[in-house]
């Protein structure tokens, strides 16, 4: 199977070359663009892949896009100085991992972080390990169940008697009582869920240790209905203290049955694509560690919040704004965070840093809106900066007591990033 892998916004060029790995010959070029072209995010500005003349090129977007017999892995672009390319693509996977891991929810045990291999597997058999290895150590403790209701005509009484049923369809046949009564039973919409998972899972795996870990799950959900994943009933997933360790695998599948994950058949193949835009994942990523930040404290993190109007019209508001993170202490707004999972840095001849002067725009009208005093663009560091991390430049917004700055936060460090958050979040300028 021919395996690439490529960081975002780089491009692979075109190779007849099978084992050359710097190169893609063009039939899988061809087979993975009409892949990613029928994902949902190709339709966003850009799209997944730019398919040029001599070679293939990752916009903003990250994950694994597969055609039969060959396979791209986009990778986020996370500096890891020092480490030759082979050591920080492995880093570069631990970290989107993380990342992942904390945006959906999902706690990773510390020896489950030791066993993955980040430096062989693609980010997908990862995830599908994650999954499958949770899910076999959840069904060995035991599989859920819940009282549902059943209809059946049996020779002793059991339940209620159905007496509609008895005196009509059955009347000629008293030996039958139409029964209607609760049993426990697996079947049941979160197994149903987990079910949908393992099939679809054990048709692209390829890892030994992944496959071995779906067979044994299969057989295990034998007896569990196969619905389609559009007819799986999230709604009715009901999850209880007595259930509450399978909140993290339902996460999981959610992830590995939506939107970001997609079967398609193009350009005269099948194929499949598991993709996420790396600013929404940021996003998701800092709202929830700077809600780790502060918890304890008097400030409150609100994600995707405000919702105010631009304009108002007599029918109601036009142009409504989302924040992507909002800083509160008690009900006072004290501070705007707009991610921007792009690269700034610091040069001589550009006073701007290479910050939009949209995004200004719009930290001002937030500022404007929300009456807050605090706007912080904050952006991932990296070691271009020539510097540490953290306020990069403070300004004060004309004609207003505002403060706008611009702020990095390195993701390639792990340790204490919470901490490092709070001196991002709620301090004073």
């Amino acid at each position: 199977m021919i395996r690439r892998t490529i960081l975002e916004w780089q491009s692979i060029e075109y190779g007849e070359d099978a084992g050359n790995s710097r190169t893609i010959p063009l039939r899988a070029a061809d087979s993975i663009a009409a892949v990613a072209a029928a994902s949902p995010l190709s339709k966003r500005a850009g799209g997944v892949l730019e398919q040029g003349r001599k070679a293939l090129r990752a916009h903003g977007v990250v994950g694994v896009v597969a055609a039969e017999g060959c396979a791209l892995e986009i990778l986020p672009k996370i500096d890891f100085p020092g480490d030759p390319a082979e050591t920080a693509t492995g880093c570069i996977r631990r970290r989107l991992v993380h990342m992942l891991a904390v945006a959906l929810d999902i706690r990773i045990d510390p020896g489950q972080v030791t066993a993955l291999d980040y430096q062989r597997e693609t980010l997908l058999e990862i995830l599908i390990r994650l999954f499958s290895e949770k899910l076999v150590d959840a069904v060995r403790q035991g599989m859920p169940r819940r009282y549902a209701k059943h209809e059946d005509d049996l020779a002793a009484l059991r339940g209620r008697l159905d007496v509609t049923r008895q005196f009509t369809v059955l009347a000629a046949n008293p030996s039958r009582l139409a029964c209607r009564y609760d049993a426990l039973s697996p079947d049941i919409a979160l197994n149903r869920i987990m079910k949908a998972a393992v099939t679809r899972l054990s048709r692209i795996a390829r890892s030994a240790d992944n496959q071995r870990h779906l067979r044994e799950l299969a057989f295990a959900y034998a007896d569990i209905a196969e619905v389609a994943i559009p007819a799986l009933r999230w709604d009715d997933v009901v999850l209880d203290r007595t259930n509450e360790r399978w909140r993290q695998l339902l996460n999981l599948a959610r992830l590995l049955l939506g939107d970001r994950f997609q079967t398609t058949s193009a350009g005269g193949s099948s194929g499949f694509s598991l993709l996420f835009e790396m600013s929404t994942l940021f996003e998701e990523y800092i709202a929830r560690m700077a809600a780790r930040a502060v918890a304890g404290s008097d400030l409150k993190i609100v994600s995707q919040g405000g919702r105010l109007y631009c304009l108002e019209t007599d029918s109601g508001g036009m142009f409504q704004t989302k924040p992507d993170i909002l800083v509160k202490r008690g009900g006072h707004i004290i501070q705007i965070i707009d991610t921007k999972w792009k690269r700034i840095a610091r040069r001589i001849d550009d006073k701007k840093q290479g910050v939009s002067q949209a995004d200004v725009y719009q930290m001002m009208a937030y500022g404007r809106l929300y009456d807050c005093k605090r706007l912080t663009l904050l952006y991932p560091h990296h070691h271009g900066m020539g510097g540490p991390e953290g306020v990069q430049a403070s300004h004060k917004v004309t004609g207003s007591n505002h403060i706008f700055e611009t702020a990095t936060i390195d993701v390639a460090v792990s340790a204490s990033i919470a901490a490092r958050l709070l001196g991002l979040v709620g301090a004073q300028p």
